[in-house]
């Protein structure tokens, strides 16, 4: 080895680190978000209703995904164990990027969090009726005036843990952008990232499994309200 090689920094190479499924789901995500956030804002629930459906549809196929998908994007990949997280916290001051095939320990930590959130306040859109009884969720009919109120007030309240939450990831984003030199908004554009010495590029998927998965949660939520409705 020549002199000073040891000290001289490993390079990191390049590889694809998300899938196509992946990516679509976050952007789309993120508009459907903003559309359910502005959509309840200003009362227009001809738009808030659908795109509230839209939403758990696209956080089931992401349920899905987790358990089928390409291995960046399974639970098993970034929901680690407590003793894997506590190793990482010492480590994420340090001035440089993670490199990592994926999200770290506390990234998989906010996406799970996103997930449940998301999930809970969709679903409970799906009992509320609005004070007037003008508007109500495609399943409201289920259960009693009062309870479907008490769903409109906490689908309410969650969207405040839905704003940290975005918050938080929004931070997140710009502490790995501006002190960690990390891009994650352009790996998440373009799939691809650099990868540390050790990480091997994880196993994509093909993009007809994500479409078969889509459709599996747009039949299981579209057709359980659908059948809900016809049934009851």
């Amino acid at each position: 080895m020549a002199e000073g090689e040891e000290d001289r920094p490993k390079e990191r190479r390049e590889a694809p680190i998300w899938d196509r499924a992946t990516r679509i789901f976050h952007w789309v995500l993120v508009v459907l978000v903003v559309v359910c956030y502005l959509s309840g804002r200003n009362g227009r629930f001809d738009i808030h209703i659908p795109a509230g459906q839209a939403l758990l549809v696209l956080v089931a196929a992401r349920i899905l995904w987790g358990f089928a998908g390409s291995a960046s994007s399974r639970f098993r990949a970034f929901i680690r164990p407590v003793r894997e997280i506590a190793a990482y916290l010492p480590t994420v001051l340090r001035r440089e990027p993670d490199g990592r095939a994926g999200h770290n320990p506390l990234g998989g930590l906010s996406v799970a969090a996103m997930l449940l959130v998301l999930a809970l306040q969709a679903s409970l859109g799906l009992f509320a009726v609005d004070v007037d009884g003008l508007y109500d969720g495609p399943l409201s009919f289920l259960v009693s005036y009062d309870a479907a109120r008490e769903a409109a007030e906490l689908h309410a309240m969650v969207v405040d843990a839905i704003l940290i939450l975005v918050g938080l990831h929004l931070a997140a984003v710009l502490f790995h952008l501006l002190y960690k030199r990390e891009n994650l908004t352009r790996a998440m554009l373009t799939g691809r990232g650099r990868l540390a010495e050790g990480q091997t590029p994880p196993r994509i998927v093909s993009d007809w499994r994500a479409l078969l998965v889509l459709a599996l949660a747009a039949a299981a939520v579209l057709g359980g309200i659908e059948i809900a409705a016809r049934v009851f």
